[in-house]
């Protein structure tokens, strides 16, 4: 058989040279790994979180980096990363010092997120000296947001620049955050009030079975879930976050990248928040400071597909896009309303050590019940300016106003709903 046609051929090298036994981890502990014990008061008593793929390390359920770990996986089978690499962490520390807060030790406050997981390089140092590979899930540094929108706002005189928060190039200088999800399965399983085992049998099922220790391994309570993360851009002094006394504006923004990236005017994503971004400039200006957490829930945590589904769904049924069926094309396609379940989305805001809110730019009841429930004031509600709804977004923000969501004014009824239509597919 010639080179051509052999089957191998094409094999990248890694992929042949990995051969030789499987060694399962459904059932073994680690013989070397690191005890924790979530929601201690300190980085020393809580331990380090290690989802590197040394069995005899690992004390948590999954991988580093989210769903990105399928890509370390394609670098590895490809022969383009070793197996054996480990992170230089040298020069990579925080920009900005955040924590730690009271928050961090506080049982069931912080079950997401590992409140640590910036400042591993430092708290864990003697861990990684004895060959630990323990890897930050969160890091913090600087950057310059530029969006025309800001500019706009320049040239219309409703922001003015100060050489500071915002420069004369329209630039708006920012501290920013990204965050791995890490969940501490008894505390999110309290969250969302059903029992551990529950949980872990239903993240096991819905992954086709792709971590048997959720439903093996009992003793391992963190889950490294491989799902998208979130960013977090602070305007001003980020250690002014946790000043209940210095004016706060912040926005809790779900990912639309139909609409914050490309502009899609089917919704009012993007115009809300770069509303937002221009509030918390503003605020920052006068000397508070702003906050806008991004999350990665595409299409309400449904995904793009659906998301695109239910958009054919509206402008195809009877009648056209109406907003008095906004919800129910949603349901009929997945099921539910919306799966972003806003029960863990305050845990960023108590990593910043965030107590009070005094400038809420979100209309989402759901996000403020959740951002109340879990402790923290909010004042003042911020909704969108009538102006910076594009009109074929009217469908959505009259049916979300009329599901409960928060207005100045008041809410369409039912009738007013059944007039306000989209655009059909092909207008």
């Amino acid at each position: 058989m010639s080179a051509q046609a052999s089957p191998s051929a094409n094999v990248p090298p890694a992929a042949t040279s990995a051969g030789g036994h499987i060694r399962l981890t459904s059932h073994s502990a680690g013989a070397e790994a690191p005890a924790l014990s979530w929601g201690a008061a300190t980085a020393a008593e809580r331990g380090p979180v290690v989802g590197t793929i040394k069995r005899t390390h690992r004390n948590v359920i999954g991988t580093h980096s989210g769903a990105y770990g399928v890509y370390r996986a394609l670098a590895v089978a490809a022969g383009a990363l070793s197996r054996e690499h480990r992170a230089d962490l040298t020069d990579t520390s925080p920009t900005d010092l955040i924590g730690p807060y009271p928050q961090w030790g506080q049982p069931g406050a912080i079950v997401s997120l590992d409140p640590w997981g910036a400042v591993v390089a430092d708290v864990f140092a003697d861990q990684l000296a004895h060959g630990l590979d323990i890897r930050p899930t969160i890091a913090v540094t600087k950057a310059q947001v530029i969006l025309p929108e800001i500019g706009d706002a320049l040239r219309a005189g409703r922001l003015a620049p100060d050489g500071r928060v915002l420069l004369d190039t329209g630039a708006a200088q920012v501290t920013k955050a990204a965050v791995e999800p890490v969940w501490h399965l008894p505390g999110v399983a309290q969250r969302f009030g059903c029992s551990e085992n529950d949980l872990r049998r239903a993240l096991f099922e819905e992954t086709g079975g792709m971590y048997p220790e959720l439903v093996t391994r009992p003793d391992l309570e963190v889950f490294l879930p491989p799902i998208g993360g979130q960013t977090v851009y602070i305007f001003g002094a980020a250690g002014d976050l946790a000043d209940p006394s210095i004016e706060l504006t912040a926005r809790v923004h779900d990912e639309c990248n139909g609409s914050d990236v490309f502009g899609s005017d089917i919704c009012t994503c993007r115009p809300y928040l770069t509303h937002a971004i221009e509030e918390c400039i503003r605020g920052a200006q006068r000397g508070g400071v702003g906050l806008v957490a991004y999350s990665r829930k595409e299409g309400r945590a449904l995904g793009e597909v659906t998301k695109f589904l239910v958009y054919n769904a509206r402008k195809r049924q009877a009648g056209g896009d109406t907003a008095d069926q906004y919800f129910a094309r949603t349901e009929c396609v997945a099921g539910v309303q919306d799966m972003r379940f806003q029960e863990l989305m305050p845990d960023v805001l108590h990593w910043l050590g965030i107590t009070k809110i005094h400038r809420l730019v979100s209309m989402s009841n759901m996000k403020y019940d959740a951002i109340t429930g879990s402790g923290i004031e909010v004042g003042e509600r911020i909704s969108i300016p009538e102006e910076l709804i594009p009109a074929e977004a009217r469908v959505e923000i009259d049916a979300k106003m009329a599901a409960g969501y928060f207005t100045p004014g008041a809410a369409p009824g039912t009738e007013e709903l059944k007039k306000v239509r989209g655009r059909g597919l092909d207008e």
